[in-house]
């Protein structure tokens, strides 16, 4: 089998890894939405479970928790977990090796999302953000809680429909926020709002839309360097943008269509290019080039085949995606042209995690997949019932752990 992972692959991690947590010393654990990168990746040198079956990846402890989407968040002796229950969100924390727990604290803050949506529950969907000191913790109700980790009390928290005299989004606050530096990022208050992290103070709002219709964005902000300039790559209801992080100033934007403004997965850095997928739209890989006046963005491909909710593993010139008609499928980035599509069938959704040789897969159905990241076609080296109940958020994995939130539970494993 061969490896197609490659040193510029590895670059482009690094280049997405947050500067201001090497900065202060913290080299974080799985500590925000799609791990430290945000990409999935963790480096090819990582521990890694190479076999999944029950005996190799061994259930260590698991925990009874109320209802929830948020992933698993992680420092290094503590894993966090937010959840809905009755009208009052809980965040816990829990002993990474016993599964004691350490503390629980909780606000008010249910809210009912559109009867369409009804079947996949009303819960707490933002996956918080450690930054080694500090959580911070998207609630429903479009407010934002930062917590002080090791005791769970309160330090501040943002109602940003007071701040910003905005709507209640009609699906809440769904966007995991994202620190950099001191400063916290996050899709709320129906735009993007920068704020410091110390005191929860607004900086500068942007992207601003009208209407409970659009209201805040499903998906969920990253870094990255593109041309040289580091910038925010950011994907409203309605557009794909980067943004320059200090002064709030858009660099380049280009609309993208979704039914409905479901545009959901995080967009994927490919060198100076950006990948995303919508629903009801169609994979798109646009260019940005520096111009003496600013930037410019270009398409440079699209692909029919359209993602959902899930964001895409990004592999060499590869890109590994769940399919809205729930199939597995590799893209090549280079030009747009599909390199497979399984003929087997998966659920609405799946979370991956990569060491840049293999991709680790939580199917929404419980199932955990372990696949060769392979270009010729879907490689399934082994495939495992996890669990009974709904497995919809994001995987955990640091050191020999990997952590699965199911839908009332967090359960830790080993290898």
């Amino acid at each position: 089998m061969k490896t197609y992972f490659t040193l510029s692959t590895l670059a482009l991690s690094m280049s997405l890894f947050p500067l201001g947590f090497l900065l202060h010393g913290f080299e974080p654990e799985w500590n925000q939405w799609r791990g430290p990168t945000r990409d999935g990746m963790i480096p090819i040198d990582s521990l890694w479970p190479k076999n999944i079956s029950e005996d190799k990846l061994r259930l260590k402890w698991k925990k009874s928790i109320a209802k929830g989407y948020p992933g698993p968040v992680l420092s290094k002796d503590l894993v966090f977990t937010v959840e809905t229950k009755g009208k009052n969100e809980v965040v816990r924390a829990f002993d990474r090796k016993t599964g004691e727990q350490k503390w629980e604290t909780q606000w008010q803050g249910s809210m009912s999302v559109p009867f369409f949506a009804w079947k996949n529950g009303s819960w707490v969907r933002s996956t918080p953000v450690y930054d080694g000191k500090n959580l911070y913790v998207g609630g429903m109700r479009d407010h934002l809680v930062c917590l002080d980790a090791e005791s769970g009390n309160r330090l501040w928290s943002v109602d940003f429909m007071e701040r910003y005299e905005s709507p209640l989004p009609a699906f809440g606050f769904v966007c995991s926020p994202l620190v950099m530096g001191e400063h916290l990022y996050a899709q709320a208050g129906s735009g993007l709002c920068k704020l410091d992290k110390q005191t929860g103070k607004s900086e500068w709002r942007i992207l601003e839309v009208k209407g409970e219709k659009y209201g805040s964005a499903f998906s969920s902000p990253t870094f990255a360097t593109i041309r040289g300039v580091r910038q925010m790559v950011v994907q409203t209801r309605t557009d794909l943008a980067g943004i320059d992080p200090k002064k709030g100033k858009v660099l380049w934007k280009k609309p993208i269509e979704a039914y409905r403004g479901m545009n959901i997965l995080t967009p994927a850095i490919a060198g100076d290019s950006v990948f995303t997928s919508s629903y009801g739209g169609k994979s798109l890989l646009f260019e940005v080039e520096k111009k003496n006046d600013g930037f410019a963005v270009a398409q440079k491909w699209e692909n029919i085949q359209e993602a959902y909710m899930s964001s895409p593993i990004l592999i060499g010139d590869f890109c590994y995606l769940h399919l809205r008609k729930q199939r597995m499928a590799c893209l090549k980035l280079k030009t747009g042209e599909t390199a497979w599509i399984s003929s087997e069938s998966f659920g609405k959704y799946m979370s991956m995690v990569s060491n840049g040789k293999d991709i680790l897969a939580l199917d929404e159905d419980g199932t955990l997949y372990l696949i060769g990241a392979n270009p010729e076609q879907l490689l399934i080296r082994q495939k495992r019932t996890i669990s009974q109940a709904p497995t919809w958020a994001h995987l955990a994995i640091s050191g020999n752990q990997l952590f699965v939130r199911e839908l009332e539970a967090i359960a830790c494993y080993e290898w």
